[in-house]
């Protein structure tokens, strides 16, 4: 049944299902988990859908408007693993909570949507990957430039830009979404950008938002309001009418993320402490399809292992991993920035000791940066603040151990500054939480002891009740002569004294009957009876009021969130360049050097991820160089399949891409120029969903490195014009090499099989050849890895078919086909050299006539006619006629 339905329906329904459906209709895109006692009940086509994803029973019981009510359900208490399946596959729930009292209800519970979870918007740690953000972006298309705005709302990081539609893959991939909003009358131009940047993985939300939300004022008012400011000029927002399209962006994510959060659409997140416009120059451009070709951070085959991240990614916490990974999709231009990361790689290997002291304790620290998220949600659970409260109280054994290294390193003294005085919330923190708290508040045992005094007394009366019970027990065999007779307590019936059936003629009159059981009999006494009031309720009321505690704590933690913000971001810094230093370390690899000259220059580069695989099979990885300059700006790259070429060209990026990272790289010694953007075109394959062929592909990327790369750019071409027939694609190859030379001017690294380009460098001296090596042994092929100057002779084609395993009489016919071929095109070229030669002839003969032709009118020109004797011009006629004749 559909599940817009009508108040005119509701009256067909059930009570229940009324309620239900007024919930649905407000969350239409949800699915809705009502709770029903102990379970989260699904109904109708959520249901259905929710049955698919989590495998679970659907079952329908009874009936509403005359229809089966379909149903499923999880417990309560298990709810978590379902959501994280749930918000995995890209759905959103909401969960409608009973906040009615059953006992004075009449009909349904109340029921209300306390939260919805969305992909973007989960805080919770059991429903994430804890490394790996998961940020929310608002897209709003405008006349010119589109507005973006993302918010990471486990940090409470909120970025903003605006940019062309062209440009917008290069950011999705970049950004990488985990859900994304566009208004209403935007969706199916999204959705058409997202087709054609083939390869942006982003859920598209379901959820409506209102339409005064999408507007620049809502943005800028929430901004003001957030940030306490009277403009936005503070952000860098100067111009209000520029931004406009990226401030109702801004609106959408933070309603949306407020409203999620049970805080209303007018709501505000407490806990965004700063708002950055974010300037793509700022960082070294890499595209969705070079992101996808370097295998950053997954493979090609959609895996997370193994990239360039699983290989550095020996972070001893989750923020220094969701850290690393931003720095990875983020290299900065600045070059003083990365030249204070190297520096500060440098310095903690030089003082090994130090390095592993500083791991070693950064592996006791908790998620801070998440744990201030729930502290200003007022969702952190007891054992998130005794993680909090042992990590501050951490702080100064780590900040001494880095204090000394503050002399060679800026950065790590600014580092050790932040930590050496922890936020004044750690005494709190070490007040209120008791040593080992329980995980949830409702079992008690989560306010310390000494901390409130009424809370304190109410304890003492239950902590009393274990001696008290075992007092009666003596008190009352001795009384009874029931020496078998027990005063026990449980949940369920409180507290009784049992005895068996052998012994119940011994039983008092002042006994009276609470429990049969099957060999013995359950009691209660006046006595104990009024113990059992006065016990039960302090309990009662030590929970209730411990409650109450926790509730008021969190409201006064909420004040030393940025303080635990700052911190978080200490911590994650620290444990990336720990841990690129300990990579550094291990794998042996060196600091780069940064220069303003323009040019790359690489002694001995290794690609990091083949060289661990490899290493991971005992085998070795053999180096190479790359030199680029201003007058070498091209190497064109010839070789046979699987000779290394890719291998070659995307360890140079890699390389590159290290270097501005901060990080230090596999090679002998690299020196860096300034790089403004990393391209590739590697590869290929279908774009089915976009009804685009490999050829389709291989053209719109290589379109893309045309219109954008500067002399400043990287940028890898390999087997271009492979996707068409011979002729177009080395027409193609050989004008977009010459584009690239003589336009673009990047550094280029141009890999083909097409031997006939190896002529370029005559043209261009910026160009040059290089091959990777193989050695022929019989009919098969020996790869060197190396690269050498010239070109190759051959592209070995046959051998690598034979080394793939296509059938032995394959190959031969092959061969035989091969050397028809070469005879032929050897003939073609002899009769073409023999033509080549006649021709050059004739051209000779002409050329010769037409200087005699040239002479001949010269001299006739300058005869005077006038001035002849008749026998003058008698002989002058037998001479042109000699002259003509031979």
């Amino acid at each position: 049944m559909s599940n817009q339905v009508l108040a005119a329906d509701l009256a067909k329904h059930t009570p229940a299902m009324q309620q239900f459906l007024r919930i649905k209709a407000e969350h239409p895109s949800s699915l809705v988990f009502f709770r029903m006692g102990d379970f989260y009940e699904l109904f109708f086509e959520d249901a259905e859908k929710a049955a698919r994803i989590l495998d679970i029973t659907l079952t329908q019981r009874g009936q509403s408007a005359g229809n089966p009510i379909k149903m499923a359900g999880v417990p309560y208490h298990a709810a978590e693993q379902y959501l994280a399946k749930l918000v995995k596959h890209g759905e959103s729930v909401a969960i409608a909570e009973q906040i009615g009292d059953p006992a004075t209800s009449k009909g349904p519970v109340e029921r209300r949507v306390v939260r919805v979870i969305t992909p973007g918007t989960v805080t919770d740690s059991a429903l994430m990957s804890d490394r790996e953000d998961a940020p929310l972006l608002a897209i709003v298309p405008g006349k010119k430039n589109w507005g973006l705005a993302w918010l990471t709302i486990t940090s409470g990081s909120l970025r903003l830009t605006q940019c062309s539609p062209d440009e917008l893959p290069q950011y999705l991939a970049r950004i990488g979404a985990a859900e994304l909003l566009c208004p209403l009358d935007s969706v199916a131009t999204i959705k058409e950008a997202l087709r054609e940047s083939h390869g942006a993985d982003v859920h598209l939300s379901g959820q409506t938002i209102p339409d005064w939300v999408w507007t620049p004022d809502e943005g800028e008012r929430r901004l003001m309001e957030l940030f306490q400011m009277s403009s936005l000029q503070g952000l860098g927002i100067d111009d209000l009418d520029k931004y406009a399209v990226a401030l109702s962006a801004v609106a959408a994510v933070l309603a949306y993320g407020a409203n999620t959060q049970g805080l209303g659409w007018h709501g505000k997140l407490p806990h965004i402490q700063q708002c950055q416009v974010e300037d793509d120059q700022s960082y070294v451009g890499i595209d969705a399809a070079t992101r996808r070709n370097l295998e950053i951070t997954e493979t090609l085959r959609g895996e997370t292992d193994p990239t360039l991240f699983s290989l550095l990614d020996t972070c001893s916490s989750a923020m220094g991993s969701r850290l690393l990974r931003h720095w990875l999709h983020h290299p900065i231009r600045d070059q003083v920035i990365v030249g204070n990361r190297h520096v500060a790689i440098e310095t903690l290997l030089a003082n090994p000791f130090a390095l592993a002291d500083v791991q070693q304790t950064l592996k006791q620290v908790a998620d801070v940066e998440r744990i201030s998220t729930r502290l200003a949600l007022g969702s952190a659970r007891p054992r998130d603040l005794s993680s909090l409260r042992d990590t501050l109280a951490s702080l100064p054994a780590l900040a001494s151990l880095l204090s000394p290294l503050g002399k060679s390193s800026s950065t790590l003294q600014d580092l050790a500054s932040v930590l050496a005085s922890p936020p004044p919330v750690l005494n709190l923190l070490q007040q209120a939480i008791a040593p080992e708290p329980s995980v949830v508040i409702r079992e008690g045992g989560v306010i310390a002891d000494g901390y409130n005094a009424e809370l304190d007394e109410l304890r003492h009366l239950g902590d009393d009740c274990g001696q008290f019970l075992l007092d009666l027990e003596t008190r009352e065999r001795e009384r009874t002569g029931i020496t078998n007779l027990r005063v026990e307590f449980n949940k369920v019936h409180g507290f009784f004294i049992e005895v068996t059936n052998g012994q119940a003629d011994k039983v008092p009159e002042d006994y009276r009957r609470r429990q049969t059981l099957k060999n013995a009999e359950r009691y209660i006494t006046p006595e104990l009876k009024a113990f059992e009031d006065k016990a039960l309720s302090a309990k009662e009321r030590s929970f209730a009021l411990e409650k109450q505690l926790y509730d008021e704590l969190l409201v006064q933690l909420q004040a030393h969130v940025l303080a635990c913000q700052t911190t978080a971001a200490a911590l994650a810094q620290i444990d990336v360049l720990a841990t690129l230093a300990e990579r550094a370390q291990t794998l042996a690899w060196t600091r780069p050097q940064l220069s303003d000259q323009a040019g790359i220059n690489i002694k001995g580069g290794r690609h990091p991820v083949v060289e661990g695989q490899l290493a991971k099979r005992s085998e070795s990885f053999a180096p190479n160089d790359v030199l680029f300059d201003n007058s070498r700006r091209m190497l064109l790259i010839t070789g046979p399949n699987m000779g290394g070429k890719s291998t070659y060209m995307r360890q140079i990026a890699l390389i590159t891409l290290l270097a501005y990272v901060g990080s230090y790289v596999p090679a002998v010694s690299a020196t860096m120029g300034p790089v403004d953007r990393i391209f590739t075109r590697i590869g290929a394959a279908d774009d089915l969903a976009s009804g685009r062929s490999t050829f389709m592909v291989e053209m719109t990327e290589a379109a893309a490195i045309l219109h954008r790369a500067t002399p400043n750019s990287l940028v890898l071409m390999d087997e271009i014009g492979r996707g068409t027939s011979t002729f177009d694609g080395l027409a193609l190859a050989w004008a977009i090499a010459q584009q690239l030379l003589a336009k673009n001017r990047s550094w280029t690294l141009f890999a083909t099989h097409y031997l006939e380009l190896a002529s370029l460098p005559a043209k261009y001296p910026q160009c040059a050849n290089v091959h990777l090596s193989a050695v022929e042994k019989g009919h098969g092929i020996v790869f060197l890895h190396t690269v050498q100057a010239g070109h190759a002779n051959q592209s070995y084609g046959l051998q690598v078919a034979q080394l793939a395993g296509v059938p032995q009489e394959v190959i031969k016919e092959a061969r035989k086909h091969l050397h028809r071929l070469e005879e032929t095109a050897n003939q073609e070229s002899h009769q073409a050299d023999l033509f080549s030669h006649a021709a050059d002839e004739v051209t000779a003969s002409v050329d010769a006539e037409s200087e005699k032709a040239v002479a001949f009118l010269k001299e006739f020109e300058a005869i005077q006619l006038d001035s002849l004797s008749p026998k003058e011009a008698l002989d002058l006629l037998y001479r042109l006629k000699k002259d003509i004749d031979t």
